[in-house]
């Protein structure tokens, strides 16, 4: 049914081809090959942009035939074989599929096709192959030098769009024991995540792992796992809940658990370091989060998230482009990095102006408590009435008004966080006309 449809289309589009070609016929020797090339990849795009919106109408069928005549113009073009393997999967017609996506594969080895065809091979029970699939997904640079070359990394989040990481979760290693593939037992499951931004919520292996608790319910290996995921589940989604809530110390006591469950599967350990990371520098210690960003970087080096989060604690300890600089090399339109980036060229050049945190003696992120017990410390020591030549005055008076301007500053959230202005914020206009400083009370 599907080869007549497909040998129907292209019939049609030879007929219409050859009835255009009759009225074009003395203007074709004039065409340049630029402009043929031209004219065939507007007419492919017209076939893709109708195919896309049938697609979205639900009209499957008509949205094939054009996703057909995309092929037949430019048969070199994985793409269009990726997007009319999508309107076989979403008709259900999963062989069909298949030669389409490996066909993208062959043009485009890297490409995010290799899961779709890994999860087709699942459920047709050849696991070998899908095993295949998944691992050179899991790890590009197994699948030979050219993978490597284009730098396609799962960490780098180049491979998996969003979404996908949840769509090939599990393979089966071993075969079924027993009679057939879809018969008996499942030998053992082993369970791999992907995820190119948080850690990710575990239902849909839970619901696998209990399909295989289907086929064998005295499988103790199947029902033992289906307990962990479930369990790693909870902490996983726990942990997540409380970072969006801010509750930074909670939710690290949940990812250090999730790692003890899980101790052998290392991409759980990995982004698990980097979640706790992020949380170190949300709440603001400095050290800690250095540390184990460090070693979440390690672990993942091309994780633009991690660089951010350790920018932001580089940030905190007065070191200002550490890591920003890094992470635009790996995703230059990422605007996160880009704001953050500006931002720390904006703060090391005020570094350089005026600290107020530097003035009175505090760290960057104390808070308001803190700098106005600094403040009142330092401004008892160096009120100008506590000295008597005109000499120590002038300077303790100089002091004075910075140690109360970074007070003013600091405290006020209307205030910019370092101020241009400097000491001048406390310079008030006297009953002359001329300016006349005030010394706020301690």
């Amino acid at each position: 049914m599907e080869g007549g449809a497909r040998r129907s289309v292209g019939l049609t589009a030879i007929g219409s081809g050859s009835g255009r070609g009759a009225g074009r016929k003395g203007m074709d020797s004039t065409l340049s090959p630029a402009g043929l090339l031209a004219s065939g990849q507007a007419e492919i795009d017209n076939h893709l942009e109708m195919g896309r919106k049938l697609l979205a109408a639900g009209q499957l069928a008509e949205a094939l035939s054009h996703y057909h005549s995309a092929v037949e113009i430019d048969p070199k073009n994985y793409l269009t074989y990726y997007k009319r393997a999508t309107i076989y999967l979403a008709m259900g017609k999963f062989r069909s599929a298949l030669p389409d996506l490996s066909k993208a594969i062959e043009l485009k080895p890297d490409f995010l096709a290799r899961l779709q065809r890994g999860n087709i091979l699942l459920k047709q029970g050849n696991t070998e192959e899908a095993k295949q699939d998944f691992e050179a997904v899991l790890n590009p640079c197994s699948g030979g030098e050219r993978l490597c070359a284009q730098g396609c990394d799962i960490t780098g989040h180049r491979l998996l769009p969003p979404g996908a990481q949840l769509r090939s979760l599990l393979w089966l290693r071993a075969l079924p024991r027993g009679q057939g593939r879809n018969q008996g037992g499942t030998g053992f499951l082993e369970t791999w995540v992907l995820t190119p931004r948080h850690l990710p919520l575990l239902s849909p292996i839970s619901r696998q792992v209990r399909e295989c608790l289907k086929l064998d319910q005295d499988d103790k290996a199947c029902f033992a796992h289906y307990k962990q995921v479930k369990k790693l589940s909870k902490q996983l989604e726990s942990a997540e809940e409380h970072v969006k809530a801010q509750r930074y110390e909670e939710a690290i006591e949940k990812y250090k658990a999730a790692m003890k469950t899980e101790p052998q599967v290392e991409v759980y350990t990995t982004k698990a370091k980097a979640r706790i990371c992020h949380c170190l520098s949300k709440s603001k210690w400095a050290q800690e989060a250095i540390d184990v960003c460090t070693e979440a970087h390690q672990r993942d080096p091309r994780n633009v998230f991690i660089l951010r989060d350790r920018a932001e604690a580089y940030i905190l300890n007065e070191e200002f482009q550490k890591d920003y600089q890094e992470a635009k090399e790996f995703d230059g339109e990422n605007e996160e990095v880009k704001e953050g980036l500006e931002r720390a060229q904006k703060l090391l050049k005020q570094s350089k102006k005026r600290d107020y945190y530097k003035i009175l003696g505090i760290r960057r992120n104390a808070n308001k408590q803190e700098i106005i017990k600094a403040y009142r410390k330092l401004a008892q020591q160096w009120h100008p009435d506590n000295f008597q030549s005109e000499d120590e005055k002038r300077e303790a008076e100089k002091k004075f008004i910075d140690i109360a301007a970074a007070k003013e500053v600091l405290t006020d959230p209307g205030k910019a966080w370092l101020s241009p202005c400097g000491p001048t914020t406390l310079l008030r206009l006297g009953p002359a006309g001329g300016l006349s400083r005030e010394y706020p009370k301690q």
